[in-house]
């Protein structure tokens, strides 16, 4: 059975975020995927320390949630993170998340270029909503930004990129729009 983590990166958790999220959590069932769900505001992360001992045995040496999370991304076959953008980029708790992963997803220990420690069957898809309408959106870097750091995690792991999905001018909305929702089931599979 093929593994997928949903990571949630909102604390709203009825929010568009965590409605963007469920819609790839409901296809992924129905694919066969055996999906575990992460809130990252309730879990027990704390902050990196930049000792950089992961570097060197792929582990953090702080012990917290983080552990299980590390795990279940070496495992999966399939990441969707689900964050609203802040000031162009992620939620705190995704970037904290993030940094404390460094270990577990480069490695560059012996050359001066990091290596990637996960795998290109691995895949990952990004979700974000974004107050700022379209094509301000865009055209200020605020879901861009989001996305990018959103990748950037991604791509040094050595995982593939699925696709992404952005919901922008959610200002007042609490509904997703149908075209969001298709979006996000295509890319499910």
């Amino acid at each position: 059975m093929k593994k997928m983590i949903a990571i949630l990166g909102s604390p709203r958790k009825n929010g568009n975020a965590a409605q963007m999220l469920d819609i790839a959590v409901k296809k992924a069932e129905t694919q066969n995927y055996d999906v575990k769900f992460i809130n990252l505001y309730e879990k027990n992360i704390a902050f990196c320390t930049g000792c950089m001992k992961c570097k060197e045995s792929g582990r953090c040496v702080i012990n917290d949630d983080i552990q299980d999370i590390r795990q279940q991304l070496i495992d999966c076959d399939l990441v969707v993170i689900s964050s609203p953008t802040y000031f162009a980029n992620v939620s705190a708790p995704v970037k904290n998340m993030f940094d404390r992963l460094v270990g577990a997803v480069m490695d560059d220990n012996k050359s001066s270029i990091p290596k990637p420690k996960l795998s290109p069957k691995q895949n990952y898809i990004l979700l974000t909503t974004c107050n700022t309408p379209v094509p301000f959106n865009k055209l200020g870097g605020q879901s861009t930004g989001c996305l990018k750091a959103m990748k950037e995690f991604f791509h040094i792991s050595g995982m593939k990129c699925k696709g992404k999905v952005v919901f922008a001018g959610t200002r007042n909305k609490n509904q997703l729009p149908d075209k969001i929702k298709l979006k996000i089931e295509s890319l499910i599979q």
